[in-house]
């Protein structure tokens, strides 16, 4: 398995499983079968609702906690400081783990100013390894890394140190490859993360003729190809499968690399836009808005959206 240095030196697994859409009553076998197969880095998030499955999991495996990534992500509703802390002391216990090793905020709405203070002393406390954003377009995301970053004092005088983000995690896919996005964070040292790295399968991917090819030049699936071209752009990824026969397939993809041209062949193939929604659209952030309101009702715990 290939490692990433985050940019406060934390080692980080470039291929992880991601839960998204694994519903609680089978993440916990797939999570076993992911660690079985040989994943170290886990991607969840309160949105999921299966925080408890997660750490169910990562205990029975008997695999020790210091070689399991485990990420997690903030909603929007516990934004703010003091909700923020709440809901990250919350997710430690469904995880079952003292400490989470990245905590993001989940969307670039609502008051992640506060939310970000209260990330930024859960790391000076132990409980949160690092820390950074998921959707923040390149605009909010140079905004933010100037402005929401600075040391700040508690009203006790305790001096709490700003952190720059260390991870970025947005669409990323041959359709939409985010070449501008990603030369914001390298210039501002942030890992780029790439959720529905294989597109979902949307818009024809699986049936693109330029990746077949590829992949019948290398004997390997489109998928394996598609996660390759992620790897050697330095981004990190988290195909999910409910299928322990395709983690298998995810999984194996550093035996081979991509040509040059193989990889420009594959940047040729962006479309320049999203194939889910713009977090721009006035419309979107209005559905947010009601989707929080609905969360906050207990039959709103059925309402999950990756973004």
């Amino acid at each position: 398995m290939e490692n990433i240095t985050l940019n406060n030196g934390i080692l980080m697994p470039i291929l992880g499983y991601g839960v998204y859409q694994v519903t609680p009553d089978e993440c916990e076998r797939c999570v076993l079968d992911a660690l079985e197969v040989g994943y170290r880095h886990i991607d969840t998030a309160q949105a999921y609702f299966n925080e408890q499955q997660v750490g169910n999991a990562i205990k029975k495996s008997g695999i020790a906690r210091k070689d399991i990534f485990l990420t997690s992500k903030v909603w929007l509703e516990h934004f703010g400081y003091e909700e923020c802390r709440k809901s990250v002391l919350v997710s430690l216990e469904k995880l079952q783990t003292e400490y989470i090793d990245l905590m993001l905020l989940h969307q670039p709405f609502g008051d992640a100013y506060g939310a970000w203070r209260a990330l930024e002393e859960l790391v000076q406390e132990g409980k949160l390894r690092a820390i950074g954003i998921s959707n923040f377009y390149v605009d909010r995301f140079v905004e933010f890394c100037n402005f929401a970053c600075n040391d700040w004092t508690r009203a006790d005088g305790t001096i709490v140190k700003g952190i720059r983000p260390a991870v970025n995690q947005i669409e990323i896919h041959p359709y939409h490859t985010q070449s501008q996005q990603l030369e914001w964070m390298q210039k501002y040292g942030v890992q780029p993360e790439a959720w529905a790295p294989l597109n979902e399968g949307r818009n024809g991917i699986f049936n693109d003729p330029v990746l077949l090819d590829i992949a019948s030049n290398h004997g390997k699936s489109l998928h394996q190809v598609v996660l390759r071209w992620h790897v050697q752009r330095g981004i990190v990824i988290f195909p999910m499968s409910r299928n322990k026969e395709h983690m298998i397939d995810n999984f194996n993809i550093f035996d081979f690399t991509l040509s040059d041209d193989e990889m420009e062949r594959i940047n040729a193939l962006d479309r320049g836009q999203s194939a889910f929604f713009s977090h721009q659209n006035p419309d979107m952030v209005e559905w947010f808005v009601q989707m929080v309101e609905a969360r906050k009702k207990p039959e709103g715990q059925n309402v999950q959206k990756k973004w």
